[in-house]
């Protein structure tokens, strides 16, 4: 049987950019295997089988692999009552199936959504952000992560950054095996190998590009639809103004070990105010993310 559409505002500039990305994401898949068949005519079978492989294997499990990377560990409502409340409260507001609940044991205060849909879908705040945040806060950026999963931009996140992990591998094989070396002397055919490293470098930034700016946009999109969702979007902006200025005061050590795990995070552990930190940034500026929520507040008060 198929379910309604949940209560959460539809986003057509989500979806838009999420079809152009997928787009995108995909044209540049099929250059990648093209120039790598192209290249190694004689492996084409084993390079189909390869990126079969890892395509299939990002698909169905990276949503575990971070989760598992991120400490997630699933409680029940006996041990997490007021988390498990809140997000039946979120769930009857957006008449939405429950997710499954999890908790990171990390003094980071942060939240993140993983799962391919709404079956699979994970929920998982950590304790430094249960620790530090009032009941309406917690439930405003438990209602940004819900958005995630209702507008499925957490699965195009995750076949999105597949591109790039192939492309990342392909490039650190070709430098570790030492083709570049290997095939300097080697006429034509060596220099067609030595491209490999270069083409997978070129493809790995276009597509890290290309879900930077996706993922920008869809953390607005949560901000925005979880505000009108909730109808407390000063709720939401309390909660990452407290965020933001409690990660100055988390060991830099530990944020590293988070960075990887930013695109799925509430809130990034670090951010740059510089134009071009910001190009690779995960998130918008905390500035765009408090006025939008303004503008928000503003509206419905009238």
């Amino acid at each position: 049987m198929t379910r309604t559409r949940s209560r959460y505002s539809p986003d057509r500039g989500l979806t838009t950019r999420m079809v152009s990305t997928m787009f995108l994401i995909g044209l540049l898949y099929v250059v990648l295997v093209g120039v790598l068949i192209a290249l190694l005519k004689g492996a084409w079978p084993l390079i189909l089988i390869v990126a079969g492989a890892l395509f299939i294997a990002q698909f169905w499990f990276s949503d575990r692999i971070a989760a598992f990377g991120m400490g997630a560990r699933e409680v029940t409502p006996e041990e997490a009552p007021e988390l498990h409340g809140a997000i039946d409260r979120i769930c009857a507001l957006a008449d939405m199936p429950k997710p499954r609940v999890a908790i990171s044991r990390s003094d980071i205060p942060n939240a993140f959504a993983t799962g391919r849909n709404e079956r699979t879908a994970l929920v998982c705040a950590t304790t430094g952000l249960l620790r530090r945040l009032e009941p309406e806060e917690l439930e405003g950026v438990l209602a940004h992560e819900m958005s995630h999963v209702a507008h499925r931009d957490v699965a195009v996140m995750t076949i999105a950054s597949f591109l790039g992990v192939l492309a990342g591998v392909i490039t650190r094989i070709a430098l570790w095996s030492g083709v570049s070396r290997s095939s300097r002397d080697a006429g034509p055919a060596g220099l067609a190998i030595m491209l490999i490293p270069l083409a997978s470098a070129v493809v790995y930034v276009l597509g890290f590009l290309l879900t930077r700016m996706l993922s920008r946009y869809r953390e607005l999109s949560a901000d925005r639809t979880a505000a009108l969702l909730t109808g407390r979007p000063s709720a939401l902006a309390s909660a990452l103004t407290k965020v933001s200025g409690s990660m100055a005061r988390i060991p830099t050590e530990d944020l590293r070990k988070a960075e990887p795990y930013n695109a799925f995070f509430f809130a990034p552990a670090f951010s740059s105010k510089a134009s071009l930190g910001r190009l690779f940034s995960s998130h918008p500026t905390l500035e765009q993310r408090l006025e939008q929520l303004a503008r928000i507040s503003t509206e419905l008060g009238r």
